[in-house]
């Protein structure tokens, strides 16, 4: 009997109000996320990628229910997130977490790393008082760090190894999801290298599902298993990785895929798509939001925005143009009407 996902979210909204004037009234709304549904299984990473403003980060933040949604549903371990008690959700809470984009911020310059990752066990609960630091120290070492490390202090560590601590930090809970939101963006190239080999090999040891949010396509095709293109705050786009980065449908993901650097001296010579100037998040084009920009559009793209079709096993798509075209009417139809 297959398991059902370990997180399903359906229809989910997330939107901002716009303020203006100097009582602050709203204006407008910029919706974030904008009716996202999607599934992760156990074990499995999937790859969300898009422009910098589309939501991805906001989409993150909301599984791991630290962004309320506007309407919408996130069930995570058979559990519908939003309708929890504040005690059970804190709870959950210790199966889904998060790697931050910059390591250098998000931990306390007045504490030792170690105690910033103790602390995760001392708000949970977890083990004996006793036992913490010894936990500590064995999950600094799964991350390729000495146990000495616990006692130093953010300023006295590198990028790479204050993102091991974070990815410390979030295994130490034992749990089934980890969001890794930029993970690797503000690191060196090598270094960049190292943290994803980490995570693929924590992955596979502890059997973790990733949500891995990035704009670096070479990145997520390394690491995803499937990947979901995202654009001001719909998924226009998703299918496992090898048919998404050989045969893409959407356009959108066909512009961001050619703006990738390739080694390869043949596609050297093929010009880059010129999408122009992003839309204002708060006045989106009616239809298609991405017709103002698609070298494909036509009518049909201004009156009414495309829905997901699939259109190979795994691999849906939200365009007009990428829709296979209906079946003319049959001679025996035809003649009875």
């Amino acid at each position: 009997m297959k398991l059902p996902p370990l997180l399903q979210v359906e229809a989910l909204h997330v939107r901002y109000p716009v303020r203006k004037g100097l009582f602050g009234a709203t204006s407008g709304y910029v919706n974030a996320v904008d009716g996202v549904s999607l599934t992760l299984e156990r074990g499995e990473t999937l790859g969300l990628v898009g422009e910098s403003g589309c939501g991805k980060s906001t989409l993150g933040r909301t599984v791991l229910a630290l962004q309320r949604p506007s309407s919408g549903q996130v069930f995570f371990r058979n559990q519908d997130l939003f309708s929890l008690p504040p005690e059970k959700l804190k709870q959950q809470r210790r199966f889904a977490q998060l790697v931050f984009q910059n390591p250098k911020a998000c931990f306390d310059p007045r504490r030792t790393v170690g105690s910033s990752v103790r602390m995760a066990l001392d708000i949970q609960e977890m083990l004996e008082p006793s036992e913490r630091d010894d936990a500590v120290a064995a999950i600094f070492a799964k991350v390729g760090l000495r146990p000495e490390h616990r006692f130093r202090y953010p300023h006295e560590l590198s990028g790479g190894q204050l993102q091991r601590i974070g990815i410390a930090r979030a295994l130490v809970l034992q749990p089934s999801l980890i969001v890794c939101d930029e993970p690797v963006s503000a690191l060196d190239v090598s270094v960049q290298a190292q943290i994803l080999n980490l995570l693929r090999d924590l992955r596979e040891e502890f059997e973790l599902a990733l949500l891995f949010v990035s704009h670096n396509l070479a990145v997520v095709e390394y690491i995803a298993d499937r990947v979901a293109v995202m654009y001001y705050g719909r998924i226009v786009e998703i299918a496992p990785r090898q048919r998404l980065f050989e045969n893409p449908q959407h356009p959108y993901t066909q512009a961001l895929l050619s703006a990738v650097p390739s080694m390869d001296l043949g596609r050297r010579d093929e010009p880059v798509p010129r999408l122009g100037d992003p839309p204002d998040p708060v006045h989106l084009p009616t239809g298609c939001r991405f017709r103002n920009r698609c070298p494909l559009a036509f009518e049909r793209c201004a009156v009414s925005e495309p829905e997901a079709v699939e259109v190979a096993p795994g691999h849906s798509v939200a365009c007009w143009a990428a829709m296979p075209a209906e079946p003319a009417p049959s001679l025996a139809s035809a003649s009875t009407n």
